[in-house]
């Protein structure tokens, strides 16, 4: 399989302006697993001098033998070799070239595991050695919690020392295009609602097929990489997989509120809280409330909902059908997926339309009538609107309803829409309106009389 590198544009940039910058730099780069990270650093030092070294789950001393052949080889220099097998020895005779060197250590959490104390180490060998060198460290590391809180945290050792860090994220909608050049913007919606935008899932898709196909072949299909792949990161990131993947189970039987998970799950209060928090920090679940909400971190309420468009996909139809799709693929497909794709669908649609319309935010020839500073939904008790995007600075509002369906969207649609928006306490005497409809197959000819602003699939491919 031929690994595809796209975007990234911003996380290059930033590379490149610290490497430009002459002096030591201690770059953290860190993010969940399979999101990319390995491959970024390795397209930004292409044709730059440096030693790439990948931790693994073996013990310090090993891993300080390999570190030490890496750095032989990558300098062609058979003296490394006889160098005392530690890392401060190491980073000492590294500190003295001249040339700017790139030093990646990739899954630094690894080797935290292997040894308690390399944090203080490496602050030790930063401060004695490398912050007036020429060197250019990276450290990447997947395990969100350990690199957030023992790396980047106020009581780390290497607190003050980093001189810069990005949290590489999931790709765009957009980004999928450069994926699969042979969808139309339908089928890559498909493909977005079930594998969102981490990149090692979308390599697994072949757009020569179509979605159903690849469903089939790559999902579904015992032996297969996504076939466990939740699982598997559960167990590979998480020092408790079992307590998450209790928590997300409640989560995908529709237990969204905080209380229902912690009597499904049977964890106290604080635990759960920080279960849910490092789920959320890993982008596998969100907590949302309604945009309208003032100071919404302070809200104890809130719904939680399985973020990760693979994660909810693999929740909601493959957990509970294992049996069945193990004896029967396409039956399992036919009868427990299929009826009920469109409507999982739709509700990444929804996140589809938000970042649709957040890029023409961020152009000012964009054709919004207002420039917002807040976007998400609104819910209170029976009614929802599906998008609600506000700028408190000029009270303007914009209401927005996405349908995934067939059946062309009507006047029935806005008169909905403009009934519902004034259930919506928000500025209510002196706020300005506008309303916005999406719709996959298209509008009825009256809706173009209305002051609403229409979207189609194709204006969300021409972006």
């Amino acid at each position: 399989m031929i690994t595809k590198f796209i975007d990234r544009e911003d996380e290059l940039r930033f590379l490149e302006r610290k490497y430009e910058d002459k002096r030591a730099q201690l770059i953290i780069l860190y993010g969940r697993r399979r999101v990319g990270k390995t491959e970024l650093v390795k397209n930004f030092f292409r044709g730059k001098e440096h030693v790439y070294f990948l931790s693994s789950k073996i013990c310090i001393n090993e891993q300080l033998g390999q570190f030490i052949t890496s750095v032989s080889e990558a300098l062609e220099d058979e003296t490394v070799m006889d160098l005392k097998p530690n890392f401060e020895t190491i980073f000492k005779y590294i500190a003295r070239i001249e040339k700017r060197l790139i030093v990646v250590i990739d899954k630094f959490s690894y080797l935290m595991d292997a040894d308690k104390t390399i944090v203080s180490l490496f602050q030790r060998i930063w401060d004695l050695y490398l912050n007036e060198s020429n060197i250019f460290l990276i450290l990447l590391g997947s395990s969100i919690g350990m690199m957030e809180n023992e790396v980047l945290g106020y009581k780390s050792p290497l607190y003050g020392r980093r001189t810069g860090q990005w949290k590489v994220e999931a790709l765009r909608f957009k980004d999928l295009r450069s994926f699969f050049p042979e969808y139309s913007v339908e089928e890559r919606i498909r493909a977005y609602s079930i594998l969102g935008g981490i990149p090692f899932y979308l390599q697994q898709f072949d757009d020569s097929k179509d979605v159903s196909t690849n469903i089939k072949e790559r999902i579904l299909t015992k032996g297969e990489i996504l076939y466990e792949e939740p699982e598997f990161l559960l167990r590979e990131e998480l020092r408790e997989p079992k307590v998450y993947f209790t928590i997300l189970k409640a989560i995908s039987y529709g237990n969204s509120k905080f209380g229902n998970i912690m009597n499904v799950s049977r964890l106290n209060k604080n635990t759960l809280t920080r279960y849910l928090d490092i789920l959320g920090k890993l982008h596998i679940i969100r907590r949302e409330l309604p945009i309208t909400e003032k100071n919404p971190e302070r809200k104890k309420k809130g719904l939680y909902k399985i973020d990760d468009p693979f994660f909810r996909f693999w929740f909601r139809f493959v957990l509970p059908n294992v049996s069945k799709i193990e004896e029967d693929v396409e039956r399992a497909y036919d009868d427990d997926i299929l009826p009920f794709l469109e409507q999982f669908v739709s509700f990444s649609f929804e996140d589809v339309c938000k970042e649709f319309l957040g890029e023409l935010n961020k152009n000012k020839q964009n054709g919004l009538p207002l420039r917002f500073t807040r976007i998400g939904s609104w819910w209170h008790r029976d009614n929802e609107i599906d998008i609600v995007a506000l700028n408190e600075d000029t009270k303007e509002i914009l209401f927005a309803e996405c349908k995934w369906q067939n059946k062309k969207v009507g006047i029935k649609v806005y008169d909905a829409l403009k009934e519902k928006s004034g259930l919506v306490k928000w500025n209510t005497e002196e706020r300005k309106e506008y309303f916005a409809l999406f719709s996959k197959a298209g509008f009825t000819p009256g809706l173009k009389n209305e002051e609403v602003l229409l979207y189609e699939l194709k204006d969300i491919d021409r972006q």
